[in-house]
């Protein structure tokens, strides 16, 4: 088994907030965070496909396929957004990192795991440099 990563950088701001929350339990619960105005991120993707190398080409997937995927289904949908409100996935969703990276798991999953070689394993992203979420392939 091979593991293939390849890493993604975007910029988007959200704000976290549940309307069923009072605004004082909101801010206690969310802090600065809760910031009507939102504020914004430098996120890094990493996504990681596991798979045996075709013996006709040597790659788990396509390269050039894996990083026009990540453009069409992330960069172009979530890079330079305000998630709360620009990105479908995460309508009425509080975006915090885990909701994020399930959303961008779901977006890769079928349009990865249908090609027959690789399979989509782990999906790592990034808020900041010390924190970060994994999405992994039946938990392991």
């Amino acid at each position: 088994m091979v593991y293939l990563t390849r890493k993604v950088e975007f910029s988007a701001s959200h704000l976290y907030h549940n309307p069923a929350l009072s605004p004082e339990e909101n801010r206690r619960i969310f802090g600065k965070c809760n910031n009507p105005h939102g504020h914004g991120h430098n996120y890094v993707l990493e996504v990681t496909i596991a798979g045996e190398p075709d013996p006709r080409t040597g790659m788990v997937l396509d390269l050039k396929e894996l990083k026009d995927i990540l453009q069409r289904e992330i960069l172009d949908r979530m890079d330079h957004r305000f998630l709360n409100y620009e990105v479908p996935e995460l309508a009425g969703k509080i975006p915090t990192t885990e909701t994020i990276a399930m959303a961008i798991w779901q977006l890769l999953e079928p349009r990865i795991n249908h090609r027959g070689q690789g399979q989509l394993h782990r999906v790592r992203l990034y808020e900041t440099p010390d924190l970060f979420v994994d999405c992994i392939r039946n938990g392991q």
